[in-house]
């Protein structure tokens, strides 16, 4: 108890002095006498998942490359778990000039630019060593240029992990094991039809909201990383849990054209080589920490379980197969046969 209220006095305190010190009231240039630098470029990043996850480790340790290959002349304030803004906020924030830099899950940037949708398609990656290709390659590469002329800068693709099923009424394993429940979700019109198709109600419900509405039994389950169901302590209010791999939850790092295009050219690269390491620091990481806390919801949670068998996953794939057939009638084939090719 004493651990929980020091750190929430600290956070208040950090709030304060963010938004009443005049240092940090915009992103952009500012003088910092006590570093020594005549200017000092601040960048505020904010995100809405805990520091402990793969993408607040990843926020953290892009902060600290960025200051040590700018020499410190960039400052990457981070502010995570929604203090400044929401997942339904950070988009409008960013194009409003609010905030610098944000990583929202893809989820959020297809209401922007529909192609993104294509990384909501169930089974969409086979593994870890699929997901690097695309999110480091030219796929992940054309997705992120789709995004200038919305005036957002794409930087690059992180990875949080494979998603997982979890209800609090029955396991789910069948496909009919979905029928009659509701699921939280991610706004997404992919998202919204793979569960519709399983014969389950979706709905759309803020990160921050999630424990809240799985406790109050206003959604029966949900699908996240096991990264995410361990951090927010989901396995608390829900009592089966599915491996099954059935989606990837990934972020797209996002800067303000606009501030971006008025930073010198050096520090835009030595910017670019500190993303480029995050992002393959992060891939490992988040594969690594999504093992360890999936062996600790093994040993330490009272949930039941189970690991979605090659058969069961035909018959899901069977099922959600119309979601592949109208991606590829809006949008053609070009770019789903570059990250998911078809058998030959």
């Amino acid at each position: 108890m004493k651990l929980f209220i020091s750190t929430s006095i600290l956070t208040a305190f950090s709030l304060i002095a963010f938004f009443f010190n005049p240092f940090f009231q915009t992103g952009g240039i500012h003088d910092d006498e006590q570093s020594g630098l005549n200017q000092q470029i601040v960048i505020k990043f904010s995100h809405v998942v805990a520091e402990n996850t793969p993408k607040g480790l990843a926020a953290q340790r892009f902060a600290e490359l960025a200051a040590k290959k700018t020499g410190g002349k960039v400052k990457v304030v981070v502010f995570p778990n929604a203090v400044l803004h929401t997942d339904e906020e950070e988009l409008d924030a960013l194009l409003q000039g609010d905030v610098q830099m944000i990583a929202p899950s893809y989820s959020k940037v297809t209401k922007l630019i529909p192609q993104w949708q294509v990384l909501d398609l169930p089974f969409i990656f086979h593994d870890s060593e699929d997901v690097e290709r695309v999110f480091t390659g030219p796929a992940g590469n054309r997705l992120l240029k789709l995004l200038a002329h919305k005036n957002i800068k794409g930087l690059a693709l992180w990875s949080n992990g494979f998603k997982q099923m979890t209800s609090n009424r029955k396991a789910l394993i069948h496909p009919e094991d979905f029928r009659g429940q509701t699921f939280r979700i991610m706004p997404s019109p992919v998202l919204d039809e793979q569960f519709r198709l399983l014969g389950a109600k979706p709905v759309p419900v803020p990160f921050p909201e999630v424990y809240q509405d799985l406790e109050k039994h206003q959604v029966d389950g949900q699908e996240n990383t096991i990264s995410n169901i361990y951090s927010k302590r989901f396995y608390q209010v829900q009592r089966y849990l599915t491996i099954s791999n059935h989606g990837y939850l990934g972020y797209a790092v996002l800067m303000n054209k606009s501030f971006w295009d008025q930073l010198p050219p050096p520090i835009q690269h030595q910017l670019s080589e500190a993303m480029e390491e995050t992002t393959v620091w992060m891939l490992k990481q988040s594969k690594r920490m999504n093992e360890q806390q999936l062996e600790k919801l093994e040993r330490q949670a009272d949930m039941e379980i189970t690991i979605l068998e090659e058969k069961e996953k035909k018959r899901w794939i069977e099922q959600l197969k119309p979601v592949y057939d109208r991606y590829r009638q809006r949008f053609g084939n070009e770019l789903l046969d570059e990250i998911h090719p078809r058998p030959e």
